[in-house]
């Protein structure tokens, strides 16, 4: 590739990534991005009473509802609902599905799938999970709101909420966006691992991003936007510590989605094929009721703190600017850079050739000049009269016979008789 192609690609590549990450946080948001389902649900701040200031534990676990993806409750506050009238059920022994009898068609697959999500979270967990679930179906969101416990709504914009104190999960079949795709059995599993996560460390109080990272990890969930939001905050240098995610998440929408990206990120990073044992181990003493630091420091053997720098040089190594290259718009712009520079190159390369053909075909027929000459020299002419020719061509006459003549000599002299 020509210097000039390179840099022109090059600084493509620039002009369309420097926009996305020259200012910390500004990843663009997307429809498509982290889904956001929720886990269980705060107490509105509204219900405190009016004369109490509210704890620093309780003001920390208290979101704002445009944020409230994994919520808590204080233990033993919430209720299962009643089923709703009219709706179908059916009975997975330790799963029951209430579902809109028009919406067979859509939970099928989610019964089928039950049984085989609910083994591979006890596998990854390393401990029972999952002894009672109920699943109901709403058909919309307005309607899933209706079905959500006494008082604890949940949050708008969520196409799927998770109690876990009570192992019920709440599901929508319209999606929250108009006109946007949800896959219904990825946020299904996203709920059962909410759960699953709370059985298994037997109601203990884990981090939010620990909470969320699990779900989204566990269901599946390969993100194309959430890979570039860990590139775009990590080139762009706005990734949070992990201390600010300890209760909350950011309230602004863009920053939410780093907040939910980096969370997978880590809890992927702690997940890994050789660490799977020492996973295990930390949800066991998180289970034993240890807090989420010394489960880390004893699981792992070494400090959170640590833990997080050693992820931090993982995420600089896998999210560099080059995948800004190789991501969305930026692959389109390379591939014409690419596109052009290659057509350029044939039509350069197209070029060189009919000239070079021009220059053997000159040289071909100089030497055919050459050759001819040369025989032209070597060759030998015989040119004939005209006249000569014709006798040559014309039959010759056959000889006249002559008829002696009688002579006489006298004086010397011969005279012919007549």
């Amino acid at each position: 590739m020509g210097r000039a192609a390179a840099r022109l690609i090059m600084l493509l590549c620039l002009l369309l990534a420097v926009p996305a990450w020259a200012a910390p946080g500004s990843v663009a948001p997307s429809s498509s991005g982290v889904r956001e389902g929720t886990t269980e649900v705060d107490a509105p701040r509204s219900a405190l009473p009016a004369q109490e200031e509210p704890s620093e534990a309780s003001s920390a676990s208290a979101l704002p509802s445009s944020v409230a993806d994994a919520p808590r409750t204080a233990s033993g506050s919430l209720r299962m609902p009643p089923i709703p009238a009219g709706f179908n059920s059916y009975e997975g022994g330790w799963i029951r599905f209430v579902y809109p009898p028009s919406s067979l068609a859509r939970v099928q697959p989610l019964i089928a799938q039950a049984d085989a999500v609910r083994h591979e979270l006890i596998q990854r967990l390393g401990f029972p999970a999952l002894s009672s679930v109920r699943v109901e179906i709403a058909r919309t969101p307005g309607e899933m709101e209706t079905f959500a416990p006494a008082g604890a709504p949940y949050p708008e914009y969520a196409s799927g909420v998770a109690y876990s104190e009570i192992g019920l999960v709440l599901l929508t079949l319209a999606p929250v966006h108009p006109g946007s795709q949800e896959d219904l059995g990825e946020v299904f599993r996203h709920e059962l691992a909410h759960v699953a996560l709370y059985d298994a460390v037997n109601g203990q109080t884990i981090p939010r991003w620990f909470n969320e990272g699990f779900a989204v990890m566990a269901s599946g969930e390969t993100s194309y936007t959430r890979m570039k939001t860990m590139l775009m905050a990590n080139v762009g240098g706005s990734l949070f510590p992990l201390h600010e995610l300890e209760r909350v998440f950011p309230n602004d929408e863009t920053q939410a989605q780093v907040a939910y990206a980096e969370a997978a990120d880590v809890v992927r990073f702690l997940v890994r094929r050789e660490d799977v044992h020492r996973f295990r181990g930390l949800v066991g003493r998180l289970r034993a009721g240890e807090t989420f630091e010394s489960a880390v420091s004893g699981a792992y053997g070494v400090e959170l703190n640590r833990l997080e720098l050693e992820w931090r040089d993982d995420v600089s190594r896998r999210y560099t600017i080059w995948l800004v290259v190789l991501s969305g718009t930026g692959f389109w712009v390379v591939a014409l850079a690419v596109f052009v520079w290659a057509w350029r190159r044939r039509k350069r390369r197209d070029k060189l050739t009919l000239q070079r053909w021009a220059r053997e075909e000159a040289a071909e027929d100089r030497e055919r000049a050459r050759l001819q000459a040369r025989q032209e020299a070597a060759r030998v002419h015989i040119v004939l009269a005209r006249n000569a020719e014709a006798a040559a061509t014309s039959p010759v006459p056959p000889p006249i016979s002559e008829v002696e003549v009688p002579q006489v000599e006298h004086d010397g002299r011969w005279h012919t008789l007549h």
